[in-house]
């Protein structure tokens, strides 16, 4: 499963840090930003994969659980750092569970909305993995 975590640069400094994502930070052009806020901690957010976005999904504040199948394995990945990033190729199914309290998670996605690029369905994201 080709999933990475990118680092975020920060600057440090007595009065707060800044985190700052231009440039060659993340392999793709951003057209797209949205953040979950106000979750839930028993709420189960995502289940769905994307056929051409990929997502550089950040937790600013909280933490939580991003679930990651590519039709073959299942892993799990704790987001709790607003420098750490995880990116999501296209074509992998992800589900975002275990909120944290105060939770935020931050979605930088290559696309801009499209409903037609989504797969709402596990066992067709089943099915388009075997084509």
């Amino acid at each position: 499963m080709d999933i990475t975590i990118i680092d975020i640069p920060k600057i440090h400094d007595v009065r707060g840090s800044l985190a700052v994502i231009e440039g060659d930070c993340i392999p793709f052009e951003m057209k797209r930003v949205y953040y979950l806020f106000d979750v839930p901690s028993d709420a189960y957010r995502g289940g769905h994969s994307h056929k051409d976005q990929v997502e550089l999904l950040v937790s600013l504040s909280g933490s939580f659980e991003v679930v990651l199948d590519d039709g073959k394995s299942r892993k799990s990945v704790m987001l709790n750092k607003p420098d750490k990033g995880l990116l999501i190729p296209k074509g992998i199914w992800r589900e975002l569970e275990n909120f944290s309290s105060g939770a935020v998670c931050l979605v930088l996605a290559s696309g801009e909305f499209d409903e037609s690029d989504y797969i709402r369905d596990y066992d067709s994201f089943l099915s388009s993995k075997q084509s």
